[in-house]
């Protein structure tokens, strides 16, 4: 083989195991092999060789005896140390957690896959807790951007790894979660496929949490067929349904107010030129404001971010103890801001929020939403780690334009469409109402093969 297995596809992979052109006992050695040569090896928290060789031999014999689970078997997949392995216990990035009990079973989304075949490989790192868009561990290291010819770059959070091994060529896919873009920014930043599904489309049994109102889930891949895969496969259906809209049928809209501020100019460049394919192909594009967009933000000011809120409740005792001394100083000063946010505050921030979300939806309707998934490219490591204040402000920079999505419900796929500053990728992301998930990836489908620019 000419391109290492980890650097296929799904459908690519797929097609030679399924053909029985190649054994997944030799796909998932050569992926291990693989892993463990990669000069960054903070891209993985843990490696399941015992596990992964064992559904590989499972997978193998389903092959050699012509019952195969269907298209993802024998596929490796990473999972962000969120999701329960059964007999190993969650660190969620934490060096806390890891004092904890091993899981007494898979996560639901794990065993459901599991059942689809797939192997798991391994967990990937990400930011603490998963509250960070930038990425930066300082327990378990932070992961590379891989796509950088200059200095480290950040690989984009919370699902840092997962972007990371699937940019790498590692694994075809890993699965991430998204409370706040935690799906679409390493995707956009690494130049890879990133699916951030509306809530509540998968069940998040055994999924630690960050904030239970925004959490969502979704894979980062090398391709928009990919994620329609894995989505058929995490719902338990045999083969996908999910088929291209024609381009000519695409509605889409580009909000002109908050997302576009204080971009780089190289970030909006690459995005209108892909605005513009998108138009020569036959789509319609129009610009609206979106005033809850604004409102969004003025809510936070006001009574603070409902992530923060929720995320302090689930750590409040952690932060009140000797576990704090433990944990990322950034975590901990941005958790702890959540205790400022009153009851009637908390209240208020869902009572707007119900109506935004029946405001938004009222006004997209059935059009895509598109804007650039991330205002900049992928920022150097070292000054985010030297200076607190320029963390948090990068940090906010990077959450803005994927969060709206998460507040308002949204499902959303990041496209790499081509190269900003540093010659870094620039994410594409296209967005529709909550529930819309089938046609958003069926319009991915379709702008996938105008707009995506290849990273080798």
């Amino acid at each position: 083989m000419t391109k290492s297995f980890g650097a296929m596809s799904i459908a690519q992979l797929s097609s030679l195991i399924q053909t029985t052109t190649v054994d997944p006992i030799e796909v998932t050695e050569a992926v291990i092999d693989g892993i463990e040569a990669y000069a960054d090896q903070a891209a993985f928290t843990a490696i399941f060789k015992d596990r992964a060789t064992e559904e590989a031999k499972a997978s193998s014999k389903r092959m050699r005896e012509g019952r195969s689970c269907g298209m993802l078997d024998g596929i490796p997949i990473a999972w962000k140390d969120l999701f329960d392995i059964k007999g190993r216990t969650t660190t969620a990035g934490s060096t806390v957690l890891a004092r904890e009990p091993a899981a007494q079973a898979d996560a639901s989304v794990v065993a459901t896959l599991k059942q689809a075949g797939m192997v798991s490989i391994g967990c990937t790192n990400m930011s603490e807790f998963a509250f960070s868009g930038l990425g930066l561990n300082p327990h378990y290291g932070t992961p590379r951007n891989p796509r950088s010819n200059d200095v480290p770059r950040i690989p984009g959070g919370s699902s840092s790894g997962a972007g990371v091994v699937v940019a790498a060529g590692l694994v075809p896919v890993a699965m991430g979660t998204d409370t706040g873009g935690s799906v679409r920014i390493p995707a956009a930043l690494n130049g890879i496929v990133g699916y951030k599904a509306t809530r509540g489309r998968y069940p998040m049994a055994g999924v630690f949490p960050l904030a239970k109102s925004l959490d969502s889930l979704g894979p980062l891949c090398r391709t928009v067929q990919d994620a329609v895969w894995i989505d058929a496969g995490m719902r338990g259906a045999s083969a996908p349904s999910i088929t291209a809209r024609p381009l000519k049928e695409l509605d889409i809209v580009i909000p002109d107010n908050i997302v576009f501020d204080g971009a780089e100019a190289g970030v909006v460049a690459t995005f209108e030129t892909a605005v513009d394919w998108l138009e020569a192909e036959g789509a319609t594009i129009s610009r609206i404001k979106i005033p809850a967009f604004d409102e969004i933000l003025a809510l936070m000011a006001r009574y603070g971010a409902l992530v923060t809120a929720e995320a302090y409740v689930l750590h409040r005792e952690r932060l009140a103890g000797p576990a704090a001394d433990d944990m990322d100083r950034r975590v901990v000063v941005r958790t702890r801001l959540g205790e400022k946010t009153t009851l009637a505050a908390y209240l208020a921030i869902l009572e707007a929020r119900e109506r935004l979300i029946a405001d938004v939806d009222s006004l997209v309707g059935d059009s895509f939403v598109a804007f650039p998934s991330v205002a900049h490219v992928a920022p150097p490591i070292a000054p985010l780690e030297a200076d607190d204040d320029l963390f948090f402000a990068t940090n906010g920079k990077t959450l803005r334009n994927t969060l709206f999505g998460n507040f308002l419900d949204w499902c959303g796929v990041s496209i790499p469409c081509g190269t900003g500053d540093a010659d870094m990728p620039v994410g594409f992301l296209l967005s529709a109402v909550g529930k819309r998930d089938e046609a958003l990836l069926g319009a991915a489908l379709s702008a996938e093969t105008v707009i995506r620019e290849e990273f080798t």
